[in-house]
């Protein structure tokens, strides 16, 4: 298991992590997500050991990253975002380079070369200096080297970066081989690779843990949409006694005198005959009714740019944050 307790991370006042804790089974494949500084990649640094933290506490398979770092290093196997490699050296010879900095056995080496080039199929490639390959068969090499010492954690940035889609879909394939036996961690900026290979998603926001869960509940909406002639207020007025609706904000698109708004509610099919009587009834054109489509992005982006939903029975100027 890897775990992480209150990680914090300071550059004087500035804390580019902030309190983060989370849990990661054997057998997960996590997707860490966030925009450019939200904290991210720091987050990863301080998982390998290569960033001390300010605060908090890591440990993985039961070792203290702080005072047993070497014994927790050895189970992680980490591909940064941009692939560190020697261009002048051949991918054989690289990769038996770093089976050795991994501590493999001189007689076990070769053995754990072929196997990792075989994962990743770079057998074609094998004899070739690294500096000729593309960007995508370099990128291979990046995951090969991650994998020589069969790893308990598998950290990845941007796995899929440069990579074809033939080859996205054989990496696609690998990650989930690798977590059936490992944990596997993964930052990337494709929300689309996230919700093809991870089980769960971490949201960083402003160094903060913004949510933690399984993508197979996100899935799960509790809004209604709703099209309608009907001005902000003048639906809120016609809403307002239907019991069940927690919450409404407006959406972008209105035109042509109409109006979108997300109703929140625990059951939007239940509601929609409801709020289709009462909008109706009030004289007013109803365009379309609907549960909202929930996606990963469009999860990410009410995480990064929130958007008000206002209490039916509040001041219709207060905020309230909804994600």
């Amino acid at each position: 298991m890897l775990k992480v307790e209150d990680l914090t991370r300071s550059y004087g006042d500035f804390k580019a992590v902030d309190g983060v804790s989370f849990e990661i089974q054997r057998g997960e494949v996590v997707g860490l997500l966030g925009h450019n500084g939200a904290g991210k990649t720091t987050i990863m640094k301080a998982l390998t050991g290569f960033l001390e933290p300010s605060a908090g506490r890591i440990t993985i398979e039961g070792y203290d990253l702080a005072t047993q770092r070497r014994a927790a290093q050895r189970l992680i196997g980490y591909l940064p975002e941009n692939c560190p490699v020697y261009p002048d050296m051949t991918v054989i010879d690289f990769l038996e380079y770093q089976a050795g900095m991994h501590g493999i056995p001189e007689e076990q080496r070769l053995a754990a070369v072929r196997h990792a080039i075989a994962h990743t199929e770079l057998e074609a490639k094998a004899a070739d200096l690294i500096g000729t390959l593309s960007r995508g068969y370099r990128q291979r090499v990046g995951v090969a080297q991650a994998i020589l010492h069969t790893p308990s954690v598998l950290i990845l940035d941007e796995p899929t970066n440069g990579l074809d889609p033939t080859q996205i879909q054989h990496m696609r394939s690998l990650i989930r081989k690798l977590a059936l036996n490992a944990i596997v961690l993964l930052s990337t900026h494709i929300l689309h690779e996230v919700e093809a290979m991870c089980d769960r998603v971490l949201i960083i926001r402003n160094g903060k843990l913004a949510l933690d869960a399984r993508l197979g509940d996100l899935n799960t909406t509790q809004h209604l949409v709703v099209d309608a002639d009907a001005e902000p207020e003048k639906i809120r007025s016609l809403i307002k006694d239907i019991h069940g609706i927690r919450g409404i904000r407006s959406l972008p698109g209105a035109s042509d005198g109409r109006h979108q708004y997300a109703m929140e509610t625990a059951d939007p099919v239940a509601m929609a005959p409801l709020v289709a009587q009462v909008v109706l009834g009030g004289g007013h054109k109803l365009y379309r009714l609907q549960p909202e489509r929930r996606d990963l992005e469009t999860i990410f982006g009410e995480i990064n740019d929130p958007l008000a939903m206002v209490a039916l029975n509040n001041d219709p100027t207060k905020e309230a944050v909804h994600a």
